[in-house]
């Protein structure tokens, strides 16, 4: 059973979470918070495995606080949802630690199956990001931008083959080519420029 505290400003949506998440298989809403001071209080007190939190709160946002919750719970799990992506808040996000970036347009399930995933250790960034953003059209494929998003989060080519059901060989040709389509000498590097274009 995966233990998650819910953080949203909005009574509204969160009280609709909290009903909605409450009924899904393998999920238990151990707690509630309406802004970003509260819920790092909540998350001390309650210890959760996970902390889904919307990225626009009062006092401090979403990302601040998952950076917060890695230093002070680092076996606690973020989970971050944005209405709308936003220039620089993945970068910020990624640097912070979180284990999960989800548009708000995502359905219950897909939340829902975004909480199982990483309460198992896995990372998601929501692929229709992509979708939100303008820029020159990208020159990466599918498949090496599915790799290079699942490298930002911090995963190793063996769990990303895991994950993706790919040989690790098949993973390191992927990060490899997407790589040298971006010019970058490094990984990091590749996950900065594709991040700035807007192409993960």
């Amino acid at each position: 059973m995966i233990e998650v505290l819910v953080v949203e400003d909005h009574a509204v949506v969160r009280s609709g979470l909290v009903t909605l998440l409450s009924k899904e298989w393998g999920i238990r809403i151990v707690g509630e918070a309406a802004d970003g001071a509260t819920a790092l209080s909540e998350a001390e007190r309650l210890r959760p495995d996970m902390v889904l939190l919307d990225i626009d709160l009062p006092v401090m946002d979403g990302i601040a606080v998952a950076a917060a919750l890695t230093g002070q719970l680092p076996d606690c799990r973020t989970l971050l949802l944005t209405a709308l992506d936003r220039p620089g808040h993945l970068g910020r996000a990624l640097a912070a630690g979180v284990s999960g970036y989800l548009l708000k347009s995502a359905t219950l399930t897909e939340t829902a199956d975004a909480i199982r995933r990483i309460g198992a250790g896995g990372r998601l960034i929501d692929p229709r990001m992509r979708d939100h953003r303008a820029g020159e059209p990208t020159p990466l494929t599918n498949r090496e931008a599915e790799v290079l998003r699942l490298a930002a989060t911090g995963a190793h080519a063996r769990d990303i083959a895991a994950e993706l059901f790919l040989s690790v060989g098949t993973v390191r040709n992927r990060l490899s080519s997407a790589a040298g389509k971006l010019h970058a000498r490094t990984l990091v590097d590749a996950v900065r420029i594709a991040e700035h274009h807007g192409w993960l």
